[in-house]
């Protein structure tokens, strides 16, 4: 003899009974409906939370409110796929020497070097178009970041690129004298970078004031480039959000999944050649 389970239903839950043979009763297909969509809307309110935790962008005036692909970007193609900035944004980064982003000119003390303005376009592209900006997002500021971890090696190029240029203030975001448009003037004179700042460790937790800050990392931090896909994913987990530090354990994972992602590029590049040689 065969026992099977059956649920009886109320208005809020199931609960199971108890009774014989085979046939599924209409009100146990009644219950298991009622489970079913239960459990869907349940999923669907779950991946909502978290996509609305992830797919968010910085609420600045030229920031998007969710990230989409801007497929015609001009520079800060990086973020092409998921872009937190429209495409006409990108506009005002694509020439050189760059001018002027938004009302922010950056030739103050003389248009900047190209190496230098590259690294400049790195951090402005992260700031209007990265869909992960928003991880770091200031809870005092909603439209700033503050702590995203740099890697040692970006911030130590970024100065040697820069460290012949000139600039008039220490703090980009607090030390210029605006005037009523809203432009950004000297208040001091311009010198070279490397009389400003000490290196690129106080380069990067100095420009931008809180805004980003050096990893003792080497893999768990960005580069702005290609290889922060890696970073992002450890960064942005959840483990990584409950703990103010970063185990051993992702470290280790993050070298080893950026070590293959290197070799496969290597790969690539190998077959690249072999093909253009045939």
């Amino acid at each position: 003899m065969i026992y099977r389970e059956k649920r009886a239903c109320n208005t809020t839950y199931c609960f199971p009974v108890w009774g014989r043979g085979n046939r599924v009763t209409a009100e146990e297909a009644k219950c298991r409906m009622k489970m079913f969509t239960f459990a869907v809307v349940l999923f669907f309110a779950i991946l909502a939370t978290s996509n609305c935790k992830r797919d968010r962008c910085l609420e600045g005036r030229t920031h998007k409110h969710r990230p989409s692909p801007e497929l015609d970007m001009h520079e800060c193609t990086l973020y092409s796929e998921s872009s937190c900035c429209y495409a006409n944004f990108t506009e005002q980064l694509a020439h050189s020497p760059v001018i002027q982003v938004s009302n922010s000119s950056w030739n103050r003390c003389g248009n900047l070097s190209k190496s230098c303005e590259d690294y400049m376009k790195k951090i402005e592209c992260f700031y209007q178009c990265s869909p992960h900006a928003a991880h770091w997002i200031n809870p005092n500021y909603t439209a700033g970041i503050e702590f995203v971890p740099l890697c040692q090696n970006f911030c130590d190029d970024w100065y040697e690129a820069c460290k012949n240029d000139f600039t008039c203030v220490r703090n980009w975001m607090t030390d210029w004298e605006w005037d009523e448009n809203g432009e950004n003037h000297c208040q001091n004179e311009c010198i070279s970078y490397d009389k400003v700042y000490a290196n690129g460790t106080d380069m990067c937790q100095s420009m931008w004031g809180n805004s980003f800050k050096v990893s003792d990392s080497s893999c768990l931090c960005l580069q702005m480039n290609e290889k922060d896909a890696v970073a992002i994913k450890y960064l942005t987990s959840e483990s990584s959000e409950e703990s103010s530090s970063v185990s051993s354990s992702e470290e280790r994972a993050c070298r080893r999944k950026l070590r293959k992602t290197e070799l496969l590029t290597e790969e690539e590049m190998v077959e690249i050649e072999v093909f253009e040689i045939l």
